[in-house]
């Protein structure tokens, strides 16, 4: 049996496991069983409440809600006399999503491509903490016969690139973060050359979208000497690649804040109840929806290099593809108040090869997480294939979601197959 069989049917059997016993137990403890439940869902309501909500005695309420709806469940769990149980469901469905994972988790055999006869490796010596010193990338990309070269803090990556291309360099590799994927993805793209993706940044988001192990910093480096080769897209907003996505309003306001890259969660929490006000965010930012009808209001609003998978248990928050030739747009709008009720959230997420966005004067913006300001209009625009990727041979070469279905249902019935004939 193949490890991608094992996992489903370990993840179909915990789960189901995890389903049964929680159903006996509502049972057996009928109603307090259903108080636990709604206690679990009123904190987890007023926890976003307390999210939006400005600084104040309004944000003190709504964490005070949390805290003792908590308790409450607690309290009525450890009054069943057998909490034991309650731990045995939790940990039973989680370690079904984990085998889910792996179930799903994909290995794609990609073309084999000729080795390169003068690769380069670009590398930012402080991305990802130091990353290419604790791995010796350079020592290791010589050892490949892959010529490495330092990024230092006053150097201009493009310059260097295009210099080292003028010297014969046929296939280019970065490392570092994905703001500087995108530099080397362009010049890569604009000149027909092969292309590697090397994890050496924080989070390297387009590596794991690329099927690339963020794990194996070293083994990328793989991907220039026997690598396979596919054609990925790029996007663009007025005029400038990107390889992930375009974030405007609040997260774009929070890269803006120099704290940002020592603390993203605290920046953005801080952020949060500014963008969720009833007021309008500044500036109003315009455009169209799919179909053709106005939007406004933007809490926050992203654009990415194809369309991410938002709000799913298994591969939320990555790319299935990178080779649609679209744009993935997803809107987060505040909904007028009504009387004295909080100010609430529509959220929408569709997919056009261009994009326009409306504002009033410059608009702060965050591009591949790096801080930056627009001029109206912003225009986005896929470039379909326009750059030749290169991935390890011991690497997935595909998305973590590529073939995640969507909803409970779907992924129900694949795993099955994928129990019952391993693919």
């Amino acid at each position: 049996m193949t490890d991608r069989r094992l996992a489903a049917v370990g993840s179909l059997a915990f789960g189901v496991g995890a389903i049964a016993l929680a159903v006996v137990l509502a049972v057996e403890r009928f109603p307090r069983g259903l108080a636990v439940l709604a206690c679990l869902w009123v904190a987890l309501f007023a926890g976003w409440l307390a999210l939006r909500r400005e600084a104040g005695s309004g944000r003190l309420l709504a964490a005070t809600v949390v805290a003792l709806a908590l308790v409450a469940a607690v309290v009525l769990l450890v009054l069943e006399g057998d909490i034991v149980l309650d731990l045995l469901v939790a940990v039973a469905f989680a370690v079904s999503v984990f085998l889910a994972r792996l179930a799903f988790r994909v290995r794609v055999d990609l073309p084999h491509a000729p080795r390169p006869t003068y690769p380069v490796l670009f590398y930012n010596p402080l991305s990802g903490g130091g990353k290419a010193g604790r791995f010796h990338l350079a020592a290791e990309a010589r050892r490949r016969g892959i010529e490495p070269i330092e990024l230092g803090r006053e150097d201009d990556l493009r310059e260097l690139v295009e210099t080292a291309i003028g010297t014969g360099a046929d296939a280019l590799a970065m490392a570092g973060g994905d703001g500087s994927q995108a530099i080397v993805a362009e010049i890569a793209a604009a000149r027909d050359l092969p292309y590697a993706c090397i994890p050496s940044g924080t989070r390297n988001h387009f590596a794991l979208d690329l099927g690339v192990d963020r794990n194996d910093v070293v083994g990328a480096l793989d991907a220039l000497v026997d690598g396979g080769e596919r054609r990925v897209d790029l996007a663009e907003v007025n005029g400038r690649v990107f390889v992930n996505n375009v974030s405007l309003g609040l997260y774009a306001e929070a890269v803006q804040r120099d704290e940002y890259r020592d603390a993203k969660l605290r920046t953005l929490l801080e952020v949060a109840p500014t963008g969720l006000a009833p007021q309008p965010v500044a500036p109003a930012l315009r455009w169209r929806g799919p179909g053709g009808e106005d939007g406004r209001g933007a809490v926050a609003l992203l654009v990415s290099n194809n369309a991410y998978r938002l709000g799913t248990m298994i591969g939320s928050g990555t790319r299935p593809r990178l080779d649609e030739g679209v744009l993935g747009i997803a809107a987060a709008t505040a909904e007028p108040r009504r009387g004295a009720a909080p100010a609430g959230l529509a959220f929408r997420q569709w997919s056009a090869p261009r994009f326009e966005v409306e504002g009033d004067g410059t608009i702060p913006a965050g591009i591949d997480g790096e801080a930056a300001t627009l001029s109206s209009p912003i225009r986005f625009a896929s470039r379909p294939g326009a750059l030749r990727v290169r991935i390890a041979p011991g690497h997935p070469g595909a998305s973590p979601s590529t073939e995640v279905p969507r909803g409970f249902g779907a992924a129900f019935v694949r795993l099955v197959r994928i129990a019952a004939a391993g693919r």
